[in-house]
């Protein structure tokens, strides 16, 4: 007991990745189905948990480091956890425990050697976070940020035998290794040949306010790939549904918040000087990101895809509050710049349960009805009802309604916006009103996209007669989802005590914190700075909802039991209904991609009145990979070709390109 006690976070979090690894390379070795999704997969569940105690009890406290005698000579390990890293550890953990848990229902049909490599690769994936968060040098959080990377990879080719998964990890893998390196050169640029590649020395490097933008340059597009930032979103719509769905939950819930805790050090942490455009840079991309990101979202007739999109949305929301934070704190508002960095923390969290319950829904969607496309779905409520209960939850919360957590986090980066102090130049108080606005119309197509998604797949007829007979989740799928639903619930009704657990972090980056003004009137109302100005209690609201749905259900049941007639209805063709009469995806998102058609690229089938089965078909497409990506490949195809004509395969042409190199090198010697 003695020893246990003076365990401090870090030793526990350290212990946990090497717990994680343990089980990857048990489920490798052992390759048997059961074993590893009732034992394993759990197991690491229960990582999770402890792993989120642990940085629970981090939050607040000093920095706690540790080094460790890996790596290569003279270039060993350090390690650090302080309020920062500790509420991404708990945010790893927190949702990772709902993710494994419903994978240990969902794999039970992979089998021997695939499922053993599915297993190994997961858990490593999940160390590889963990130890991205707690690296304190550049070279343990470019080995980790490499194994995320690579682990992840392989994840989402795990059906490779596919061609276009294929592609799809190819491209991801691709764009990973991009951003890599702007992060590698942002590094190179805070160690500033000192020798040391620790944060501790990039933190006193004091760089001028040149080599400080060229850092937030590198680091806003090298992190800004792996969030999926436009325009280095492309790889994103098409590596979700390519992979598993509890990989896709990983990825969208957790894995992109690597990248925005990323942002956060390097902005807040290791630069010691910020300047107001770069919040301004950051916010206008955060705009174009979720409102391109929700646009496409509304247009998509692939579930998966349709969720791919709707992350890129909300990494655009979480974008614009880091803008509005280090605005307002170059500016010393530093109250309003906490309020923005709280509400961008509390929508990271909330973003990992929501988009995670979402993302396990449609995986035990198509599990039941081997289906993802939308036009072919509907009326799953009937024979699925606790997938639908349990990912109506989520559909509301990502929806940014009351008294979800959804609602709370928009509600406070909308309060930064409208709390928003004079600011010295003028075109930047004419700025942020119309970000606020275009921030609303992104919320407000955001619930859109929800009906869509929703209604689809759970409400109406079945549109295949087969799916009558899907059957519902088991009991590990019940518990994970759950367990994302609770959370949802739990973020949304008492946001007063997540906000002072966000405290440390604000506290530590603009050296303000929230929790002091958001609690002055109690746990029950949020008041974000001043009473006086804004409250909210979503406690109050909850039970509003629930003794409404209580009563109207008594009240049917007492007034109107018995009395109900049921007869024929009018004709007007209603015997002649079926499922084809019901709204499709493309139905629903027809109006969006009328109004924005300039920026996609639509290509229509329109049946003609002679068709015997008619079908009607649109197809929006990138206009970005049009006209930025594949301009690059065809340069890259180009210049391969030209440079692969050296290659002769002739012994006597390679020496002399050697012979000319060399009398290259001893001329600028000379």
């Amino acid at each position: 007991m003695i020893f246990v006690s003076t365990l401090l976070p870090i030793d526990v979090a350290l212990g946990v990745i090497v717990y994680w690894l343990l089980l990857a390379f048990a489920g490798l070795l052992l390759q048997n189905t059961r074993t590893i999704t009732r034992v394993i997969f759990p197991a690491g569940a229960a990582g999770a948990l402890v792993l989120a105690a642990a940085a629970l009890s981090g939050l607040g406290g000093p920095a706690n480091v540790a080094v460790l005698p890996l790596g290569l000579p003279d270039l060993p390990f350090h390690l650090r956890m302080d309020s920062l890293s500790a509420f991404f550890m708990l945010l790893l953990g927190a949702a990772s425990i709902g993710i494994s848990l419903y994978s240990a229902g969902y794999f039970r049909d992979y089998e021997g050697n695939e499922l053993g490599l599915l297993c190994f690769e997961y858990h490593i994936f999940l160390a590889a976070m963990a130890l991205v968060f707690l690296a304190d040098d550049a070279y343990l959080f470019m080995v980790a940020w490499e194994a995320m990377a690579l682990s992840s990879y392989f994840l989402v080719t795990t059906d490779h035998v596919v061609p276009e998964i294929r592609r799809a990890g190819f491209l991801y893998l691709l764009i990973a290794h991009v951003g890599a390196i702007a992060i590698l050169m942002c590094f190179g640029v805070m160690q500033g040949g000192h020798g040391d590649y620790t944060f501790a020395t990039m933190r006193n490097a004091h760089l001028n306010e040149l080599w400080a933008s060229v850092t937030f340059l590198l680091a806003l597009f090298g992190f800004g790939a792996k969030a999926g930032i436009v325009p280095l979103h492309v790889w994103l719509p098409e590596a979700h549904p390519a992979a598993p769905s509890p990989v896709s939950a990983m990825m969208s819930g957790i894995m992109l918040k690597t990248a925005i805790y990323g942002i956060l050090r390097v902005t807040f942490d290791l630069i010691d000087v910020q300047l107001w455009w770069w919040g301004v840079l950051a916010l206008t991309l955060g705009l174009i990101t979720a409102l391109f990101g929700v646009i496409f979202a509304a247009v998509q007739t692939d579930m998966k895809r349709l969720l791919a999109y709707s992350s890129i949305e909300n990494i655009g929301i979480i974008l614009v509050g880091i803008g509005l934070a280090i605005t307002f704190h170059v500016f010393r508002k530093d109250a309003v710049a906490a309020l923005a960095l709280t509400a961008t923390l509390y929508h990271a969290l909330n973003h990992a349960f929501m988009k995670g319950l979402l993302f396990l829904g449609t995986g035990s969607v198509l599990h039941a009805t081997g289906e993802r496309k939308l036009g072919k779905l509907g009326g799953l409520i009937h024979p699925m009802p606790k997938l639908a209960l349990l990912v109506l939850v989520g559909a509301l919360a990502i929806a940014g309604l009351p008294p979800l957590n959804g609602f709370v986090s928009e509600w406070l980066i909308l309060q930064a916006f409208l709390l928003s102090p004079g600011l010295p130049h003028s075109y930047l108080n004419m700025l942020i009103p119309i970000a606020a606005a275009a921030l609303v119309l992104a919320s407000a197509l955001a619930g859109y996209v929800m009906v869509k998604f929703y209604g689809v797949i759970f409400l109406g007829q079945p549109r295949e007669g087969k799916f009558e007979d899907a059957h519902d989740i088991g009991i590990w799928e019940r518990i994970g989802l759950g367990w994302l639903a609770l959370g949802c619930i739990l973020l949304g009704v008492f946001p007063v005590f997540v906000i002072l657990l966000i405290d440390p972090v604000t506290q530590l980056m603009v050296g303000h914190t929230l929790g002091g003004s958001a609690a002055q009137t109690g746990w029950l109302w949020l008041t974000p700075l001043e009473p006086g100005r804004a409250s909210y209690s979503p406690l109050i609201l909850f039970l509003i909802v629930i003794v409404g749905v209580i009563f109207t259900m008594l009240a049917v049941k007492k007034f109107y039991h018995g009395r109900l007639r049921h007869g024929p209805a009018w004709d007007c063709g209603f015997p002649e209904q079926t499922a084809r009469m019901q709204d499709t995806a493309e139905g629903f998102g027809q109006p969006i991609r009328q109004i924005f058609e300039p920026f996609f690229g639509v290509t229509r089938i329109v049946p003609t009145p002679f068709d015997k089965h008619p079908h009607y078909r649109g197809e929006s497409r990138d206009r970005i990979w049009d006209y930025a990506y594949l301009p690059i490949a065809s340069v890259t195809e180009k210049l391969s070709a030209l440079i692969g004509r050296l290659q002769h395969g002739r012994i006597h042409i390679y020496l002399l390109y050697s012979f000319l190199t060399l009398l290259a090198l001893l001329a600028f010697v000379r």
